[in-house]
């Protein structure tokens, strides 16, 4: 059944695929520098290089005649000669008026050969700074400046193309299988950690032991099934059995999904099952799971599908890879499926998947040992019984189990309680069923009185009847969709349902409408489910079950599988008109019937009913030894022991809470009772009458005090 162990993570996951890389590879940390290193690179070259356009078009270039002359009119601030290549550089005046204004000094570059002569000049004119540059040119800066900027577009460029090369790369990677495995993560799941489903369990050890030991059963000529089909419905624990074959064997387990096969690119599918078939071939003995097998195994050829189905490519692969094992690979196929009827028959034959394994819903021995296995990290009450609480949850799966008790420890964690009680176990069980309570929802006192009668009509119906389950709980708080609920639970498991239960169950069904009928001034909308149920099981017993004794054995309605759906799309009418007609009169005949034998119960108690509704809209829920004395007609007397038993809950409750219990009177009856308050009273007037007494003798020692101090 399905646990905390029962994770289909339990595999290391596999790194995040990151769009624009190689293979989906994630990005390392020095291609990250490398491209930043670039981008700073060739920002840098580019504002160097709009400084020097920005420098170059605010200097004046002069001649060579042009400068000396603007040195000799002493128009020049300063000036700087390179003596390697005679370029001269400062700035200057343009005229001689507009000396000294340092808002019209510009820059000025010119060339001048002879440094001799021009220091000559310049010492003619000693207030010009003048400045002679020796060094060798900057060969070296002046390169990396005309390189770097071609170097940085390069890596960008070549950055980018690996980004395309990554996608493309990551688009051949469609046909790869997405199936997970770890070898060194195997599951560590066992087939003592799978509750209630010891047949599965035996059927699966065969495939355990040969995966363990496969030389045994080749001695004698035995072949393992090449697949297993494991059949259920939803929750019953299919993939934690083929994760506890995986985990006793001890070989790799590959775990991939239906779906997972079909992508929106033909032949992805075909090619997936290869390279998962591949994949666990060179990694022998090894265990393939694929979990809802209908995804991708439905019946070929259903006709609403185009001329070249991807599904039915998929489906042609995935059988000759069954058909291509060799014995010596030992890779074993398990698969697991809630609807095996949809399946194609190819898939089905012996060859393919040799063995089927139902995993049905647990009984009630399976149920305790699974409430018993998710129980175990969860530190629950005495009053907790497993047996009692296995025979309460007919027809629960593993799943809805371990959701029960993992709501209960929630809802004890809510209200600050050390352990897990019954009361949060029945709570949660009304949680899992009916949905959560809408404590929001406002009903006006009439909607309120309509639903007590009308559940009240239900519950004493089914109380009265032989073949009904018993009353568990009567409530008219909201609940999900429904406005108020009847909670019946069977004592025991089922698998076949009488006549009789099912005539009963419909008088069930009609036993709320009935009692608007009777009791309220009009008939509401609140029976529409019970009257859609009760119109459905009728026409059943009428048409599937042959129940009925006018229209014989005879079974009406071909259904029309629709595979392609998933599902019975329509009825197809293989009976005449007259037939169609007879089959109407004969579920209006037994509709009448259950109505009848509701208002025969329920008019004949009217009273019971009147008190059923009162009570339940003083406390809105009525249950265990309540709603017993309730449908037994045993009101008052429950009324007189209730003391005790809602002073046992309490301390129950106390108990769980950590909290201090108080000590509970016995119960008493009316004698001892009135005995012990004329006991009592006497004890009062005696206290009364020495605390007279007391209070005389102190007044008489204060006077006396007063005397001796005058």
């Amino acid at each position: 059944m399905p646990d905390d162990r029962n994770d289909n993570n339990s595999q290391t996951p596999r790194e995040p695929k990151i769009p624009g890389m190689p293979g989906g590879k994630k990005p390392t940390r020095t291609g990250w520098l490398y491209f930043i290193l670039a981008c700073a690179l060739l920002g840098y070259a580019f504002f160097n290089m709009g400084s020097g356009f920005a420098n170059s078009s605010n200097t004046v270039k002069l001649a060579t005649s042009e400068m000396v002359s603007a040195i000799k009119q002493d128009r020049v601030e300063d000036l700087t000669y390179t003596v390697q290549d005679g370029s001269v550089t400062g700035h200057y005046w343009k005229t001689k008026k507009d000396k000294g204004d340092t808002s019209e000094l510009k820059s000025f570059s010119s060339t001048y050969v002879g440094s001799d002569s021009l220091a000559e000049l310049m010492a003619e004119h000693p207030d010009t700074k003048y400045i002679v540059n020796t060094n060798d040119p900057d060969f070296w800066g002046d390169l990396a400046m005309s390189v770097l900027p071609t170097i940085a577009l390069i890596a960008i460029m070549f950055y980018f193309m690996r980004q395309m090369m990554g996608a493309n790369n990551r688009n051949m990677q469609f046909g790869k299988t997405n199936a997970k495995t770890n070898e060194a993560t195997r599951p560590k799941v066992k087939f003592e950690d799978v509750a209630g489903v010891d047949e599965a369990v035996e059927e699966l050890e065969e495939i355990r032991d040969f995966l363990s030991d496969p030389d045994r059963y080749r001695k004698l000529g035995a072949k393992i099934p090449r697949g297993v089909l494991l059949v259920g419905p939803p929750g019953t624990g299919k993939t934690l059995l083929a994760k506890a074959v995986a985990g006793e064997a001890g070989v790799p387990f590959f775990s991939i999904s239906g779906s997972d096969f079909v992508e929106m690119f033909v032949g992805v599918g075909a090619s997936r099952v290869r390279d998962l078939f591949k994949e666990a071939k060179s990694q022998a003995p090894s265990i393939i799971f694929i979990d809802e097998i209908d995804a991708v195994g439905r019946q070929r050829g259903a006709g609403l599908g185009g001329g070249h189905d991807e599904r039915e490519q998929t489906l042609n692969q995935l059988l000759v890879e069954m058909d291509g094992f060799e014995e010596s690979e030992s890779v074993i196929l398990i698969a697991a499926t809630n609807r095996p009827d949809i399946l194609d028959p190819a898939l089905l034959r012996p060859g393919r998947f040799d063995r089927q394994v139902t995993v049905d819903r647990p009984d009630v021995k399976g149920r305790e040992q699974i409430l018993r296995v998710h129980a175990e990290n969860k530190p629950m009450d005495e009053d907790v019984k497993f047996e009692k609480l296995a025979q309460m949850t007919v027809g629960f799966t593993g799943a809805d189990l371990a959701n029960l008790l993992n709501e209960s420890a929630l809802l004890a964690a809510r209200r600050h309680r050390s352990v897990i009680s019954m009361d949060e176990v029945e709570e949660s069980m009304e949680r899992v069923i009916a949905g959560p309570q809408r404590k929001g929802r406002v009903m006006t006192e009439a909607e309120r009185t309509t639903i007590a009668y009308h559940e009240s009509g239900h519950a004493l119906v089914g109380h009265i009847l032989e073949h009904s389950d018993p009353v568990h709980k009567i409530s008219i708080v909201s609940r999900g969709q429904a406005l108020g609920y009847t909670l019946q639970l069977p004592q025991e498991d089922h698998f076949l349902k009488t006549k009789n239960e099912m005539l009963d169950e419909l008088a069930v069904f009609l036993g709320g409408r009935v009692a608007e009928e009777l009791m309220c001034d009009d008939i509401t909308s609140g029976a529409s489910n019970d009257l859609e149920r009760a119109t459905k099981m009728a026409r059943e017993m009428v048409t599937r079950l042959g129940m009925s004794e006018e229209l014989g054995t005879q079974v009406f309605g071909e259904a029309q599988h629709q595979v392609f759906l998933g599902r019975d799309y329509a009825d197809h009418q293989d009976y005449s008109e007259e037939t169609a007609r007879r089959i109407d009169i004969e579920v209006q005949r037994i509709m009448r019937e259950a109505h009848r034998r509701a208002v025969e119960i329920l008019d004949a108690r009217r009273d019971q009913l009147d008190l059923m509704a009162k009570v339940l809209l003083e406390r809105e829920t009525v249950e265990g030894d309540a709603v017993n004395a309730l449908l037994d007609n045993e009101w008052d007397v429950y009324l007189e022991r209730e003391g005790d038993i809602l002073a046992a809950k309490e301390e129950r409750n106390a108990k769980a809470a950590g909290m201090p219990t108080k000590k509970r009177a016995p119960h008493m009856s009316e004698e001892e009772l009135a005995a012990d308050a004329a006991a009592f009273a006497q004890a009062a007037m005696q206290e009364d009458a020495e605390a007279a007494s007391d209070d005389a003798d102190d007044d008489c020692a204060v006077n006396a005090g007063a005397d001796t101090d005058k």
